[in-house]
């Protein structure tokens, strides 16, 4: 009976490690392409202002669209930086969560963490899985909703940047014929 028992809780914690090393597998996915997001934000940004003519020359079409586009571009940038810093609160007492762990000195989390049953173990490893899918769920939010309003900033961008060459002219610093 007690082999039995030793078997099945070596199955639940070999569960609860799996079902925790999944939901772990997902964040340098969401992190890869809010990097991407990131560099293509910047990159919009970073080459309107490489190809503005002087604020003096600014049409009201131009101060609209360009206006369109920061308005756009920058709470896509707030979204990857709301993504970036999720609140990491949570996990109690937990003999697994990091921030939980670093409260204790060294000592006193070896002898908990030895000290705990195989039931508490596993519970404590849920109590992960459920932590991290809900810190995930709010970072592929932010990545979505910063996708979005970059999408949304491209067309905006576009007229900013006709306007901008109709109005340089080829006069502009870079331009070398």
């Amino acid at each position: 009976m007690r082999l039995t028992l030793l078997v099945d809780n070596d199955k639940l914690i070999a569960a609860c490690k799996d079902e925790l090393q999944l939901v772990l597998s997902f964040f340098p996915r969401v992190e890869s392409k809010s990097s991407v997001i990131l560099a293509i934000d910047t990159g919009m940004i970073g080459f309107l202002a490489a190809n503005a003519p002087p604020f003096r020359a600014f049409s009201i079409w131009m101060l609209l669209s360009s206006s369109v586009t920061i308005l756009l571009l920058a709470p896509s940038i707030a979204m990857l930086y709301r993504g970036s810093f999720p609140n990491l609160s949570g996990g109690q007492s937990s003999l697994v969560y990091f921030r939980e762990i670093a409260k204790r000195t060294e000592h006193r989390f070896v002898e908990q963490f030895s000290a705990q049953s195989e039931k508490h173990y596993a519970n404590d490893l849920l109590g992960q899985v459920w932590r991290n899918s809900q810190i995930l769920s709010l970072k592929f939010d932010c990545l979505k909703l910063a996708f979005t309003f970059m999408a949304l900033a491209i067309l905006p961008w576009i007229v900013t940047l006709v306007l901008f060459a109709a109005v340089n002219g080829g006069t502009h610093p870079t331009f070398k014929p």
